[in-house]
């Protein structure tokens, strides 16, 4: 069996059945299994700053899902890594554009 690299926990937020507790208990578990990188996908900023005390340093950590330009600073001020913003791409709006080369 190949040895991977490093460890990826994915902790998914509004989706998930149950609420705190077992979202807690699984970030532990986490920890515990030495993930070096933790994803909290659609954590709303206090689930993210409640996630961040558990952590403490322990993992590098990313937020996406839910995450607007117009509330990412909550999510930074939380204390996370990295910030991913899908809206920048998937709420993009076109550009209708054309190349056309003419010969003179």
């Amino acid at each position: 069996m190949a040895k991977v690299g490093f460890r990826l926990a994915l902790l998914a937020g509004a989706a998930a059945a149950a609420a705190g507790p077992a979202r807690a208990d699984t970030l532990q578990q986490a920890l515990t299994d030495k993930a070096q990188r933790v994803l909290l996908d659609n954590f709303s900023p206090g689930q993210v700053r409640e996630a961040m005390g558990l952590i403490r340093g322990r993992a590098v950590v990313e937020v996406s899902g839910g995450v607007q330009p117009n509330n990412a600073r909550a999510y930074a001020l939380a204390g996370v890594d990295y910030i991913s913003v899908g809206a920048l791409t998937h709420s993009a709006v076109a550009l209708d554009l054309s190349l056309k080369v003419t010969r003179y």
